[in-house]
């Protein structure tokens, strides 16, 4: 049998590491989580790799095994990057930007992004040069998108490297209800390593 005092603080070892635990899993569940980035389409803004921690509850998180929700401090608003379960496959996170939220009426042509009839400034876009595409005899599929309006409760979402994501032009809009948090931090990047570490995202 072990000393009192030797219990003692082996005791308290398991209960700081089951506090920790404890900790960690809400941590998980309510404030932050862990992505990594494994495509493209949100270059130059994230590359391939990136390891970012998301905000869960500044949309509300939901509740794990319940249907509600914490109190949520704003809603996702346009240039917000977020993390929302694909409409195509539920099974899958993505990741791309806001560019128009709910009543807004978003247009593409070509390279421009008109919202509410206003072209969006952009500096975080990124295209193929045309000019390099025709040199190398390459043909970019580039679509324009008539005007639509965004129904109550969803986002038209795109990703910063536009000839190279599908989004929203391709799948539809984004139930705000499937929003899983907002891309806050960059904590590792393999390609720009310290460069790009605990780089805030915006």
């Amino acid at each position: 049998m072990l000393p009192k005092s030797r219990r003692t603080s082996f005791q308290e070892l398991l209960e700081a590491i089951a506090v920790a635990i404890v900790l960690a899993m809400l941590i998980k569940a309510v404030l932050f989580q862990a992505f990594k980035i494994p495509s493209g389409s949100m270059e130059p803004t994230l590359l391939i790799g990136d390891h970012i921690l998301v905000s869960k509850f500044i949309y509300g998180e939901r509740i794990p095994f319940t249907d509600k929700r914490w109190p949520r401090f704003r809603v996702p608003e346009r240039g917000d990057i977020i993390v929302f379960v694909y409409p195509e496959d539920r099974s899958k996170d993505f990741i791309k930007r806001v560019v128009a939220v709910e009543g807004d009426m978003i247009e593409v042509r070509g390279k421009q992004v008109l919202v509410n009839g206003e072209e969006l400034k952009e500096p975080y876009a990124r295209y193929v040069d045309d000019d390099m595409a025709r040199r190398f005899g390459q043909y970019v599929p580039r679509q324009d998108m008539a005007p639509k309006k965004v129904p109550p409760g969803k986002l038209f979402a795109m990703g910063d490297n536009r000839d190279h994501s599908a989004d929203s032009r391709k799948w539809g809009f984004v139930p705000i209800e499937d929003v899983k948090g907002k891309a806050c931090i960059i904590y590792y990047s393999p390609q720009q390593f310290p460069s790009r570490m605990f780089r805030l995202i915006h």
